[in-house]
């Protein structure tokens, strides 16, 4: 009779066995499979306000061996769009939901007033979309954020309540980046830093490149020192290059004289560069833009000045770049590089604002002063003309749905099985990053719930396909993806942009392009492809009704909504109403003065 009993038991201990073995191997809701040796480490970085041939791999005369070599050994992109600014793009690179639909539907500073609060133009991430750092994080990640954040300061939407573990962040635009503290327009009246969902306690100076990659090292070395043995995801989001311009003295001298030529001839010479690397078409045309100054008509003296401009705005991707090195140097050093997945992106294309507007504060709170450009107490401004080189051989800028304020470099290097030193042309897009980076991960997307709660799914196409070689494309040919920020628009469907730009950029009009073999926009095919222009416009007045896209009010203009925001947000919480009044009685005085002594200058 024992033997029966004995089978018995065996059969139980087994089947408790492979259930145990199951509950082991078989990860809970929104956990993947698979040890920490095959989960790749994330390392996600975000440059500001670069242009698309900033980066020495597309065509840049800048040094970036570091970003280089991480194209060299992954995929680059060369058909790459985010927004035109930078909340709306950070938002959709957190979320892989359409800024309008996540809540940024604007950025905050330059939303109109009509627009703020209602749906899908928060200023802020809504409550109804998960972040690739909450998904990941739940799937045994840790999970660090340190530099820009700016998807929204309330308690519920800082970092430590949307998925980071540690985080060190700048909640707004951005600010010096040699004193924390120090606001660089009259956005608000303080510069917003949080630590772990606190406000920060920060060093009253720094650079903020270097402060940013020591601080994520901080985070990585206090991990390897409590042996949690989790592979991780690391968000660097650096301010360079935005607004000031600002670098070390030793990154700067590096390119004294450089730029001697101009912007046209820095333009010609990076869409030389960039054809020779395979990143554009070799009969690329391009257009010259308006607010491309005359080169040959400044003075030896603005000539100089210039050229200072851009050896500082150089310099800044530098040190960047630079402090990327170090990042990456520790990796190698820890043995983990060879198990991190690295994302290389700019958050929109080059910084083309002259910032006239901002001219009498700026002379209140910076130098600009030639020999202190680049320094502490000095502000750097790149401009429309130096723009225009940045984002060669394209069209357009920062804050336009012209190709150069949407199409940014991007480079994904480190994934297995990937091939390369390989180009991608397909049609990408900023809300494809979480999809690929979760694939990679092994954690499936939330779809329309999340922790039992409705959220926004994601919308974007996952790219591994792409960087292991495996499709040449990740879009249909006839699928349409649509894009508005600030009332200027675009529609893509394959290789096809049908795009409307307001003044100074556009003229108001629909036009359409063949962004493939011709992405400096200089052939519109409307009259070619009748049918294709009518169909698109349809295409594209279904994407506004389906993301709630507001019309813009009658009048708008970026700048003037930045003013009177600024007048809400800065102005009356310092000065007060009378106050106010004073300042501008005095900048008006100032401004007289000028005028009446530039015109007695022969």
């Amino acid at each position: 009779m024992d033997k029966p009993w004995k089978l018995l038991a065996a059969s139980v201990a087994l089947t408790f066995g492979l259930l145990s073995l199951s509950a082991t191997a078989a990860p809970a809701a929104g956990q993947p499979s698979g040890s920490r040796s095959v989960r790749p480490n994330i390392v996600v970085l975000v440059a500001d306000d670069w242009g698309f041939t900033d980066v020495g791999a597309f065509g840049g005369e800048i040094a970036t061996p570091n970003i280089d070599a991480l194209a060299q050994q992954g995929t680059r992109f060369t058909n790459f769009h985010a927004a035109a600014s930078c909340s709306p793009t950070r938002s959709m690179l957190l979320t892989g939901v359409d800024n309008h639909r996540n809540g940024v539907g604007n950025l905050r500073e330059a939303m109109p007033r009509e627009h703020l609060g209602k749906p899908g133009y928060l200023g802020s991430l809504a409550q109804n979309v998960v972040t690739i750092a909450t998904l990941l994080q739940d799937s045994g990640y840790s999970t660090y954020i340190t530099g820009k954040w700016n998807v929204g300061s309330e308690p519920h939407n800082l970092p430590n309540r949307r998925g980071f573990d540690r985080s060190i962040i700048q909640g707004d635009t951005g600010s010096d980046n040699w004193v924390p503290s120090q606001r660089y327009l009259p956005h608000s009246a303080t510069v917003e830093w949080f630590e772990d969902g606190k406000p920060a306690t920060m060093p009253r100076e720094y650079y903020s490149s270097t402060y940013f990659v020591d601080r994520m090292l901080g985070y990585l070395k206090a991990d390897e020192v409590s042996g949690k043995g989790k592979p991780f995801f690391a968000y660097l989001g650096f301010q360079a290059n935005h607004v000031p311009i600002q670098a070390p003295q030793a990154f700067i001298d590096k390119y004294r004289g450089k730029y001697k030529d101009g912007w046209d001839a820095l333009r010609e010479q990076r869409r030389k560069s960039a054809v020779a690397l395979g990143i554009i078409p070799a009969d690329t045309r391009m257009v010259r833009m308006g607010s491309t100054g005359d080169w040959s008509a400044l003075s030896d003296k603005d000539k100089l000045y210039q050229q200072r401009e851009m050896e500082i705005y150089a310099a800044m991707a530098d040190a960047m770049d630079h402090e990327v090195g170090r990042l990456i140097a520790h990796l190698k050093a820890t043995g983990e590089y060879n198990n991190t997945v690295f994302v290389f992106l700019s958050d929109n294309g080059a910084e083309g604002s002259d910032y006239k507007d901002a001219q009498p504060w700026l002379w209140t709170q910076y130098s600009q002063d030639i020999d202190r450009l680049g320094g502490k107490g000095a502000y750097g401004i790149p401009g429309p003309s130096w723009a225009s080189a940045s984002v060669s051989p394209l069209a357009g800028y920062k804050f336009y749905a012209a190709e150069g304020g949407i199409r940014v470099p991007m480079v994904i290097a480190g994934v297995a099985g990937g091939r390369g030193n390989q180009i991608a042309h397909a049609l990408t897009h900023i809300t494809d990053i979480s999809p690929t980076l979760l694939e990679l991960a092994a954690v499936p997307l939330p779809g329309g719930q999340y922790r039992g709660q409705a959220v926004e799914p994601m919308t974007g196409k996952s790219l591994v396909s792409l960087v292991k070689g495996e499709a040449h494309s990740v879009r249909a040919q006839d699928e349409p993806l649509g894009y508005e920020l600030s009332g200027n628009k675009a529609l893509f469907r394959g290789d096809l942009k049908l795009a409307k730009n307001d003044p100074p950029v556009g003229d108001g009009r629909w036009h359409l392009y063949d962004i493939q073999r011709d992405p400096g926009e200089t052939l519109d095919l409307q009259t070619e492809m009748p049918e294709r222009f009518a169909t698109m416009q349809q295409d594209y007045l279904a994407y506004e009704k389906a993301h709630g896209v507001l019309p813009m009010p009658a009048g708008y203009s970026p700048a003037g909504a930045v003013l009177i925001n600024g007048i809400h947000n800065y102005w009356l919480p310092t000065y007060g109403a009378v106050g106010l009044v004073l300042l501008c009685l005095l900048a008006s005085i100032i401004l007289l003065s000028k005028k009446k002594r530039s015109a007695h200058i022969p």
